[in-house]
């Protein structure tokens, strides 16, 4: 399975951004998907998971601001990120999980500067 991530870039603080994640395969045969982060220094970190029933889980530090959903039509996996926070910034990865097997993409780069 091989992740493509977009969407990544600069924008300023109380700006937007959205992620896209498109796998290889359908998005049906995934059990969670989700994004991930990992800010300098830091430790990657989860942003939000959906799963196939729909269970929704977020960050407590981004709820209330990212949206993740599923576009079965596109076949992807986004993340819509608004009232960016300088926080934020870091490489957000997409990752779907199957059968108790991850696969993981290749980062997208988000930074949330003045």
């Amino acid at each position: 399975v091989q992740l493509q991530a977009s969407g990544g870039g600069s924008v300023q603080p109380g700006g937007s951004l959205r992620l896209s994640c498109a796998p290889s395969t359908g998005i049906f045969w995934f059990n969670v998907m989700g994004w991930y982060r990992q800010a300098p220094g830091k430790q990657r970190e989860l942003v939000a998971t959906i799963t196939d029933n729909e269970n929704i889980n977020y960050a407590y530090s981004v709820r209330g601001r990212f949206t993740i959903s599923r576009d079965y039509a596109k076949n992807t996996i986004d993340l819509q990120m608004n009232s960016l926070k300088s926080e934020d910034t870091a490489i957000y990865y997409c990752n779907v999980r199957r059968s108790g097997f991850d696969y993981w993409g290749q980062g997208t780069l988000v930074t949330v500067s003045s």
